[in-house]
Order: C-alpha cells, then structure tokens, then sequence
C-alpha cells in the first residue's frame, strides 16, 4: 500500500464509529421509537378509564352512575348500552347520541375487542373506546388524547447504555409449551404460555428466566422480571423484556432494552406481574428508571 492510500484508510478508520458507539446508538434510536409510540394518541397515556362490564346491559353516557361514564362533555347523559352476551358485547347506540363507529355514524353491531387484529373504535367527541376481554370478562376502555399524562410526558429516565447487561442466552425449549397463571395488578390471574426456559450468565453468576409468548402468529419472547433494582431505582411491581426467537439455541437479552410495563404510567393498564421464577438476586442497573407516580 502506498503512503497515500495508507493515510486514506487511516483517516476512514479514524471516522468510522467505535463498536460501543454504535451500539449506544442504536440503542438510543431504539428508545427514541418506544417514546414516540407512548406518546401515540391512541398509546397508554391517552387511558382515562377503564370499566368492566356486567352480563346483560350496561349504559354508557355522561350521567353519574353510568355502567360507562363518558366525561362531562363527550358525549348526551345517555348514549347506548353494551350489552354482554356470553363471550360477545353488542353494542347499541341511542338516537341522537352523536356517536361514531370507525369514523361512521354508530350503528347496532357486535363489536370486536382490542384483540382482533382490527377492533372497533366508538368516538365520542374526542374520546375513543374500545372493548378489551380479559379471561371471559370485558371492560371498555377509555381514552383522549388529551388526557393530563399524555400532555404532561416529558420522557422516561434510563442507566447508561451499558453492554455489561447483554447477555446471550441458551434456550431449552419444552417438549410443548406449558401453561402458566400469572398474576396481574388487579389480583386476577391469565394463563400465559411458557415456550421454554433461558440460561444466562452477569456478573460472573447463572440465572434462569422463563420467557413467555404473546402471539402466536407474530412470536418473540416476553419476559416479565424483577431484579434487585425493582423499588430502588426501577418501578417496584417489575419490568418488561422482549427478545427475538431463539436462533440455534440462543437468545439475546439485551437489559438494557428493559421497559417499564403500562401499569408505571396509568392506573388503568391490566399488567401481568413477574412470576416467582423470573424474580432475579441480582441488580440490573440498566434500561428504565421508575417514572415516578401518575
């Protein structure tokens, strides 16, 4: 090579980012996308309420006592009823009620849950609302994208990016996924599936969690964990982990990529809980702090 290749190559290398840049990087932009979608409209600090609804017929309007109680100006004091029939909600707006379904006029019809790839969206004024099931059971949820802690989000505070807490892990998968009750924040239990177990190595010790799966048809691996941080630092009730699927028997866990469930930010949120397996001795200063009280 000659000299001036030789300082070419050397000025090119001297511009390139350091590996732990750019890990930092796109961790940062990785962060600066979760806040963006928190701060969507239709995201978990938009939720205003949540109420469950009762078999038979529950009204929806702005009068005190309404089994669904829109705030003082979205809607007349009697705007329809839910009407819960086994494991469907019909949903029957009265006339004049102003209310739109999809953006249409609303009209009588079975409405599909936040489950569905689609779910119905009823407009009252500015607010929406959707149906949510949750273990044979069915509330309506409320949202306005001016509600004060959507208006109010700032951010959330993180540890420095740090690759100490990236592990990769060795995936045993069960012969069949088995089932598991976790616990939420409302004391009710789900069944959630448990694909198989992960073994990893931090700070020159082994631990184990159990990750579980969402959805079938779009898989990656969820874990729901404690650490010694957890009400020292990070939100006390636990933290979120996603990581893709296991490629020849490894996973990433990358910690500092842990959130904070929905529940930190709204008291109307259904978080399920860290089962006693994925409550780690271990201090994990990395990803999100505790946002504090909402």
């Amino acid at each position: 090579m000659n000299p001036a290749s030789a300082l070419v190559l050397s000025l090119l290398l001297a511009q390139a980012p350091a590996p732990l840049d750019a890990y930092r990087k796109a961790t940062d932009a990785w962060h600066a996308e979760r806040l963006a979608e928190l701060r969507q409209e239709d995201g978990w600090l938009s939720l205003i309420g949540r109420d469950w609804l009762q078999p038979g017929e529950n009204s929806l309007g702005s009068a005190p006592g309404s089994a669904v109680l829109l705030p003082g100006r979205a809607g007349p004091a009697q705007a329809g009823a839910f009407i819960v029939e086994g494991q469907t909600v019909r949903f029957r707006p009265f006339p004049g009620s102003g209310l739109l379904l999809n953006g249409k006029p609303a009209t009588e019809t079975v409405l599909k849950t936040e489950e569905d790839r689609t779910p119905d969206i009823l407009s009252a004024g500015r607010v929406r609302l959707t149906l949510l099931h949750r273990q044979g059971r069915f509330a309506v949820r409320l949202r306005d994208p001016e509600a004060p802690t959507r208006k109010a989000f700032r951010g959330v505070d993180r540890y420095p990016v740090d690759p100490t807490w990236r592990a990769v892990a060795d995936f045993s998968a069960y012969p069949a996924p088995q089932p598991r009750q976790i616990t939420t924040v409302l004391g009710t239990t789900t069944t959630m599936s448990a694909p198989g177990l992960l073994r990893f190595r931090l700070g020159g010790r082994e631990f184990t969690l159990e990750p579980m799966l969402l959805d079938p048809e779009h898989p990656e691996l969820f874990i729901v964990f404690k650490d010694g941080t957890s009400g020292h630092g990070t939100y006390p009730a636990g933290r979120f982990l996603y990581a893709e699927m296991p490629k020849d028997g490894k996973v990433v866990l990358d910690f500092n990529r842990a959130i904070n469930p929905p529940c930190a930010f709204t008291t109307f949120a259904t978080c399920p809980l860290p089962p006693r397996q994925n409550q780690l001795d271990l201090a994990i200063p990395a990803g999100e702090k505790d946002p504090g009280p909402h």
